[in-house]
């Protein structure tokens, strides 16, 4: 179990980096939208029922960290 474990915590970590640039640009450019797209792909997965099963961490908690590490 623990190689799908790392796939998981691998894919998580993505996302939230992905996340984290995303916001990064918008905060430069709001309009940007690769960036724009990015964040809503991003948030969409946070908040989607395959995260969930991924992890036990709560998504809406996990976004709100990431846009204060990112400001």
């Amino acid at each position: 179990m623990n190689s799908y474990e790392n796939l998981a915590n691998a894919v998580i970590i993505q996302a939230a980096k992905d996340y984290k640039k995303a916001l990064k640009v918008l905060k430069r450019n709001s309009r940007y939208e690769p960036a724009l797209f990015m964040k809503c792909d991003c948030e969409r997965f946070f908040r989607s029922a395959w995260f969930a099963t991924l992890t036990n961490l709560n998504g809406e908690a996990l976004m709100d960290s990431l846009k204060k590490e990112a400001a």
